[in-house]
């Protein structure tokens, strides 16, 4: 049974930098789980905290929504991830990519630079899966339920997208029971929590 416990944004950035770059002198977090669980949310408070810290400026944060070729491209957007952004910082260089336009069905032309940092963070599903666990500083789940999932993302983007988010729920069940997500990532989070907390600087873990 899993325990929720109130931990602070501020304390987990501390851990961050704390631990070891893995992506040449990178250290790279991953935010991974279900869509509408909570990940942006997440990810941009982790950012926010870790600017805060001495020694840590905001991170730059690559939401894997803006690299995806449509509603197909759920899982096989990787490639463009590891060439756009993780080889070159792997490599000590400058990284950038090209954001998808959902309205205009295609990648805009101007580049968004992801220049090297002490740490990056990636937001969006499968972004702890399994071919990059081994650079990654830490790896985050974040978990709700699916009703409540399925509301957020029909809130945000219009009920119309219900049928393709179906689909695409199914994909992420999918692709989290072959990964094994769950069981391997360092930290599993409530994106619904009902324990009492100050949701702006503290998070609840689960795992």
């Amino acid at each position: 049974m899993m325990v929720p416990v109130v931990e602070t944004y501020a304390g987990l950035g501390r851990r961050v930098l704390a631990g070891p770059a893995r992506l040449g002198r990178t250290r790279l977090v991953a935010v991974d789980g279900p869509s509408g669980a909570g990940k942006g949310v997440f990810a941009g408070r982790l950012a926010d905290a870790l600017a805060a810290l001495p020694g840590g400026g905001r991170p730059p944060v690559v939401h894997t929504d803006d690299l995806l070729d449509g509603w197909d491209d759920q899982l096989t957007f990787w490639s463009r991830l590891e060439e756009w952004v993780l080889a070159p910082l792997r490599a000590g260089r400058p990284g950038a990519y090209r954001r998808y336009s959902w309205p205009r069905r295609s990648f805009l032309p101007r580049e968004v630079p992801v220049p090297p940092a002490p740490v990056l963070l990636i937001e969006g599903v499968s972004a702890a899966r399994s071919v990059i666990r081994p650079e990654l500083t830490l790896s985050v789940l974040v978990t709700a339920p699916a009703d409540l999932r399925l509301a957020r993302a029909a809130a945000r983007d219009g009920p119309e997208i219900l049928p393709e988010l179906r689909r695409w729920h199914a994909g992420e069940r999918a692709h989290f029971a072959a990964d094994a997500t769950a069981d391997v990532v360092d930290l599993v989070v409530d994106g619904a929590p009902s324990a009492p907390h100050d949701p702006h600087g503290e998070y609840v873990r689960l795992r």
